[in-house]
């Protein structure tokens, strides 16, 4: 059987947590980090406050340090019982992220349903270019 990677998201979607914006900054208010998953060009057009940008292509390795990414794990997953915040455009990058995520044993991945086009549209912080 083959997926679409909307079938993809769905099925992400279906296991993992989404949270609203307002949840995102009560999270976020507590110190919970922000990985922002969209391509660096992405992020640097405007991001939000606080955010990290970790691509979802590289998010999986830079959990443990891998090789590509100089053998460093990024500090910002360095712990898998609290909870993590990941976005992207409309949330599905981010659900898959989620997602693989729990499957690598955090406890508490959750994805911004809507993403970065959510946030902004109901009048959400922005840095960077926007």
């Amino acid at each position: 059987m083959s997926y679409t990677a909307q079938d993809l998201v769905a099925q992400a979607r279906a296991v993992i947590e989404e949270i609203d914006p307002a949840r995102l900054r009560a999270l976020q208010a507590s110190g919970t980090p922000v990985i922002d998953v969209r391509e660096p060009q992405e992020f640097a057009e405007g991001h939000l406050p606080g955010a990290v940008n970790i691509p979802r292509g590289v998010l999986e390795f830079q959990v443990d340090g891998h090789p590509a990414v100089n053998a460093k794990a990024d500090p910002h997953l360095s712990h898998r019982r609290e909870a993590v915040i990941l976005y992207c455009r409309t949330g599905g990058r981010s659900a898959l992220a989620a997602e693989a995520l729990k499957r690598m044993g955090f406890d508490r991945p959750v994805s911004l349903a809507g993403g970065w086009v959510y946030w902004v549209e109901t009048g959400g912080e922005a840095e960077g270019g926007v």
